[in-house]
């Protein structure tokens, strides 16, 4: 779990961070504590691991939200979909071309055939808003990292979840296909610093931060 939020959060939301598959990747459940209504966040794999969780929290699941197509957030969501019935929502139309080929990016990992590739029931765009029990969630169109990647912006908890955008002391890697780092810099300068230094994040892999933290000290932003 993140340093940035407790697993719990206040003001009516929860958090509780899954980690995933051989990439350890952060798949978050983000619940309503008071109506237990939630969303499961890149579920990369692990299915079970994540259907134990929602069953231990004991929230209903409304949707899957993939903030980018690369196989260690969006690999298990076709298989999460079948177990839960439930919408897949984004990420940007521009990662189609990943989100179609995970079972090709798995044979270039080398892992196994639970990976599949997915299908989105509808992607997202710049500005668009998904919500979740009484908080609403912005979405930014952030490439760099992928073509497609997305984050998403709940205002009023000043809470952002940056999947590969944004990590503590570092950034996403962009030497996978679709990859530029100048975008992704520019992405995080013009969408992600300018929410404010008090805002609390959660990323794809290792702890959270907070923007004000990675503004002074990531050696990526100077």
């Amino acid at each position: 779990m993140t340093d940035a939020l407790s697993n719990s959060g206040s003001d009516g939301f929860g958090i509780e961070i899954v980690p995933v598959t051989q990439f350890q990747q952060n798949c978050a459940i983000l619940f309503d504590p008071g109506t237990k209504a939630a969303v499961v966040v890149d579920p990369g794999g692990d299915v079970e691991l994540i259907l134990a969780a929602v069953e231990r929290l004991g929230v209903t699941v409304e949707a899957i939200w993939l903030t980018h197509g690369h196989i260690d957030h969006a690999g298990g969501a076709m298989a999460l979909k079948e177990k839960l019935g439930v919408e897949i929502v984004g990420p940007h139309e521009a990662d189609r071309p990943l989100l179609e080929n995970i079972e090709k990016q798995a044979q270039m990992f080398g892992v196994g055939g639970a990976l599949r590739n997915a299908y989105p029931d509808r992607f997202l765009a710049e500005g668009e808003t998904l919500a979740l029990g009484d908080l609403r969630f912005e979405v930014l169109h952030c490439p760099g990292h992928s073509p497609g990647h997305v984050v998403f912006f709940e205002r009023s908890l000043r809470f952002l979840h940056a999947g590969d955008v944004l990590f503590a002391g570092s950034i996403g890697r962009t030497d996978l296909w679709g990859g530029d780092h100048a975008t992704l810099i520019r992405s995080i300068k013009e969408k992600v610093l300018p929410l404010g230094d008090d805002v609390s994040f959660i990323c794809g892999h290792g702890p959270g931060s907070t923007v004000g933290r990675e503004r002074l000290s990531n050696p990526f932003l100077r």
